[in-house]
């Protein structure tokens, strides 16, 4: 049978796709790039906000066509989506044939062998697999956990994911070993909360650890003594990034010194409302932490604008912390209200206009921090893990920094490892040339007027 799988969302579902994919590889599966071509087509679906899921139900609504055209064609809703009554009420309208939910997907074969199926436990033992690693990849990614134990009021991950789960170290080590013999370069460790990796039950920062787990710092030195160069991970949850995390980064070189800490407000109000157990004094002492003992790290976050109750007040303190902090980088997002969740429930809502005008500030605010800090490594020597030849074509390649900056490098250079020096940035883009004496050119000028943010 040909299969095509369709992924959305975050890095953990790209994981859980692979590992799908694997899963049907090895029971004889061929797949195909246009689902108009395939006997099977899997969406492995993202619920965190309301774009994804609006792209998942045009997606069912075109395959539903397709099965009116092909009656032998499979259709199966996987992922976040499928664990919650929105994506069961949709898979129940577009009759779509397999449902699995995210600690469920390694049942697929059995499941499209039955034909009709359904499945939404969160059974441990079907949470964590290790697909073979990706063939000729330099990157790959590596499930350490899952589910949250914090309750936001805006997010449906504890509902999609369950509480959290921490996988075996030993079983980690293993599968990132190999990898690293199957010459993956640079692993990131997944979770919804890695920071809370080993921990019992609860959210707070003094839970105690786990009979026989090691500390998420404790693991980070771990995989760095396995051999891959470049070691990332994510996300992390403020109330659990202690110091301990902050001096394994420093102490272990392999650990890329990025790091990505969600705020989501700069005002404690709306934190409060939030329920993120924080506060916005607590937030900038783990910046200021990690930047006296790695001053050299990259910080990125995620912001919501507009959240229910949120003040023009509110608001300008969101603006003031992002001034404080300059972060490197951040993912902004207007408020999108997720059913069943505190939040949808029980705040009234912003209007939509005043949502796209914060957000539109956020995103201004955005590229001119972003534009000062990557001036700052211009005419300094970084090291790129080169992916593959630029999207706009040309005498460009295109890769990652340590710090996770997009480099773009003028000439051909194969996916690996390299040492180039930056010549010209952008809010959103290093451009580099292999050595200190090469000029870009216009094909950087070129890039710069036709690059998405």
């Amino acid at each position: 049978m040909r299969a095509h799988v369709v992924t959305f969302g975050c890095q953990m579902n790209e994981y859980d796709s692979h590992a799908l994919q694997s899963e049907l590889a090895a029971a004889g599966y061929s797949f195909v790039d246009d689902y108009r071509e395939a006997d099977l087509v899997l969406v492995n679906t993202c619920a965190v906000r309301g774009k994804p899921v609006e792209k998942v139900q045009t997606l069912l609504g075109e395959l539903r066509k397709e099965k009116r055209r092909r009656r032998d064609l499979t259709v199966g809703l996987l992922g976040c989506l499928a664990q919650l009554p929105e994506g069961r009420r949709m898979g129940e309208k577009f009759a779509v044939d397999i449902m699995l939910g995210p600690g469920a997907i390694t049942e697929i074969v059995p499941a499209v062998e039955r034909g009709k199926y359904r499945s939404f436990e969160f059974r441990s033992e079907l949470q964590f697999y290790s697909p073979p690693p990706p063939s000729g990849a330099v990157s790959a990614h590596l499930t350490i956990m899952r589910g949250c134990n914090h309750r936001c009021t805006y997010c449906i991950v504890p509902a999609t994911r369950g509480p959290e789960v921490s996988r075996p170290a030993a079983d980690i080590i293993a599968e990132a070993r190999a990898l690293e013999d199957a010459g993956v370069v640079e692993v990131t460790l997944l979770g919804q909360n890695v920071n809370s990796y080993g921990m019992a039950e609860g959210t707070g920062a003094r839970r105690r650890g786990l009979s026989g787990y090691p500390s998420f710092a404790e693991l980070l030195r771990m995989v760095g003594r396995v051999g891959i160069p470049r070691v990332r991970f994510v996300t992390s949850h403020p109330v659990n990034f202690d110091d301990r995390i902050i001096e394994a980064i420093a102490d272990t070189p392999a650990v890329c010194r990025y790091i990505h800490l969600p705020v989501q407000s700069g005002s404690n109000r709306v934190l409060k409302r939030m329920a993120r157990e924080y506060t916005v004094e607590f937030y900038l002492d783990r910046v200021r932490r990690i930047r006296e003992l790695l001053p050299d790290a990259t910080i990125s976050t995620d912001i919501i604008a507009g959240f229910p109750g949120e003040t023009d007040e509110d608001f300008e303190e969101t603006l003031a912390l992002y001034r404080e902090v300059r972060y490197d980088a951040a993912y902004m997002f207007i408020y999108s209200e997720r059913e069943g969740t505190p939040a949808a429930l029980h705040f009234g809502d912003v209007p939509r206009e005043i949502k796209v005008e914060r957000l539109g500030r956020l995103v201004d605010l955005s590229k001119e921090v972003s534009l000062e800090r990557n001036r700052a490594w211009v005419g300094r020597e970084v090291e790129v893990l080169v992916r593959g030849p630029a999207d706009e074509g040309g005498l460009l390649v295109q890769g990652h920094t340590r710090g996770n900056h997009v480099a773009i490098v003028r000439g051909y250079l194969s996916p690996g490892i390299h040492r180039v020096v930056v010549a010209e940035a952008t809010p959103n883009r290093l451009y580099c040339k292999t050595d200190a004496s090469q000029s870009f050119g216009s094909d950087a000028r070129l890039y710069q007027l036709t690059s998405k943010p």
